[in-house]
């Protein structure tokens, strides 16, 4: 169990290594100068290149590469060349929106997701199965940009029930709740299509082997069957989708941010695009990967937990 858990945080730092890399490279990479964009086409070569020794970028890219991880790693990630204040204000700022955002979307994700993918297993072949892989089938085609348009059109404009888009901030629990309701819908009805057909194939093989028919034969109640039984033994497939689907609900949050108006890291990042704020686009870049990478690490350790034939090998 132990090589085990450091063979896995090896090639956890290793993966953030390599994704910082290339994010920096990518960066740096980009056609144009940064001091152009900050100063204007009428800025004098004394100006820009004044500018771009303030910013380090005079310097070797392999010595701005260690200085830019030295930094990160103290929590450092620059100046943010376009609001002037430090990246990891701007990230403080923004994170307790994004993160109850993409905390919320997560857990209607696995709810409904789960939820629905055992009720389409138990009704399989009957009508309750078909609506349910319709509806999820619809899920995973609609974009997420369209979906949130028509939560608007119908929930906000035509009924009026919940705010069309920004946040109010959390002095106001209630007001703050109400303005996310739309926008964690907006993630959880997509992601949740696919953890739906996940789910109800994975219960639908577990209920097909020996120890199910067992089960019945003695009489069990279907919903001890179901809940100790079937699920449990379905659930490393299921986990290995969520852990994927982290990935889709924090990118999902960059473009349902800028739906909704929500002033969020996903907005702070097209803003950053915008005006060439690289400091900026690296720190939230590498930000997004780290909270992806975190989420794949936790479900490699859940496989352990939940399999106990996996426990048992690495023992």
């Amino acid at each position: 169990m132990q090589v085990f858990l450091l063979r896995r945080s090896l090639g956890f730092l290793a993966t953030l290594f390599a994704v910082s890399v290339i994010v920096f490279l990518v960066m740096n990479v980009l056609p144009g100068d940064p001091a152009v964009t900050i100063l204007g086409i009428d800025s004098t070569e004394d100006a820009r290149a004044a500018l771009r020794a303030e910013l380090g970028l005079d310097r070797p890219l392999w010595q701005r590469y260690g200085a830019w991880v030295w930094d990160a790693v103290r929590g450092d990630f620059g100046t943010s060349y376009f609001f002037r204040v430090p990246v990891s204000e701007l990230i403080a700022e923004r994170l307790p929106l994004t993160l109850p955002l993409a905390a919320f979307g997560m857990l209607a994700t696995v709810t409904l997701g789960v939820t629905l993918g055992i009720i389409a297993a138990a009704q399989h072949g009957r009508p309750g199965d078909w609506a349910i892989m319709l509806l999820s089938q619809l899920g995973i085609a609609i974009p997420a940009f369209w979906l949130s348009i028509l939560l608007v059109l119908l929930f906000a404009v035509k009924l009026r029930w919940l705010p069309p888009g920004g946040f109010p901030g959390w002095d106001d629990p209630v007001l703050a709740l109400r303005s996310l309701i739309l926008p964690t819908a907006a993630l959880a009805l997509v992601q949740s299509a696919v953890l739906a057909r996940v789910t109800r194939s994975s219960a639908l093989e577990v209920m097909r082997l020996d120890f199910v028919r067992t089960a019945r034969a003695t009489g069990l109640a279907p919903r001890r069957i179901l809940g100790r039984h079937i699920l449990p033994n379905a659930l490393v497939p299921i986990v290995t989708i969520v852990g994927m689907q982290v990935a889709g609900v924090v990118t999902g949050t960059i473009v349902i941010e800028n739906v909704f108006y929500l002033p969020g890291l996903g907005r702070l990042v097209f803003q950053s695009i915008a005006n060439r704020d690289l400091f900026t686009v690296q720190a939230l870049v590498v930000l997004f990967a780290a909270i992806v990478v975190t989420a794949n690490f936790l479900v490699d350790i859940a496989y352990v937990l939940i399999d106990p034939r996996l426990k048992g090998r690495l023992a």
